[in-house]
């Protein structure tokens, strides 16, 4: 069955975080503008956009990147003091090429989806060299780091699913998120993880600033 994805998407602006295919994102929305964005989610498609902030702009509207991550509500649930807690299934990337006038308090994306098809694919597979570069770089990092992860998980787990979860919840910064999200196809995702991940250690051995 063909995913129909909409041109107009609720945009949910949040610095340092982003959502990638096929990736669950939860959330704690407590804002009234995007209870309403939920509210209005749920009586619909159930599409909301997940889009980094970035410097500029107000604090009621702050400047947002170029591409952001298209998610369907799943799960959700209301809590006694009116927040809601819901998760967001990664479907697909977008390109933000401007925003529609809509009455409504948050703010709804103009998405472009063209580039970003293989997102709808099942992720292609890597190999088993990739995932022992890529879990002896993650060790090193996270062990300067004082991180802890489930390696045993991560071990089970195929390698594209680790470099996508690695990619929204390991401690990389926005600037460095950004660049993972917009990465082509999840090869390229491990490489720029893997740059990303040996330019941090060297910088630790250095005994420089993360």
């Amino acid at each position: 069955m063909t995913q129909v994805l909409p041109r107009e998407i609720p945009l949910f602006p949040l610095g340092g975080t982003i959502l990638l295919p096929g990736e669950v994102l939860p959330l704690n929305v407590f804002e009234p503008r995007y209870l309403n964005m939920v509210d209005d989610a749920l009586k619909s498609d159930r599409m909301i956009g997940i889009v980094q902030t970035r410097p500029g702009g107000t604090l009621d509207r702050p400047d947002l990147e170029s591409i952001g991550g298209a998610g369907r509500i799943g799960e959700h649930s209301e809590t006694p003091d009116g927040r809601y807690l819901i998760t967001l299934e990664g479907l697909s990337r977008f390109r933000l090429t401007g925003e529609a006038d809509r009455p409504a308090p948050y703010r709804t994306g103009v998405a472009d989806y063209a580039g970003f098809a293989a997102d709808l694919d099942v992720p292609e597979t890597l190999l088993d060299t990739d995932r022992q570069r890529l879990e002896s770089l993650l060790r090193l990092w996270f062990a300067n780091e004082h991180v802890e992860t489930d390696w045993d998980s991560v071990a089970a787990a195929p390698l594209a699913r680790v470099v996508d979860r690695m990619a929204m919840v390991a401690p990389f910064t926005a600037a460095e998120r950004q660049r993972l999200l917009e990465a082509r196809h999840v090869r390229r995702r491990l490489d720029v993880m893997s740059d990303i991940l040996e330019h941090r250690i060297a910088e630790g051995a250095n005994g420089s600033a993360n």
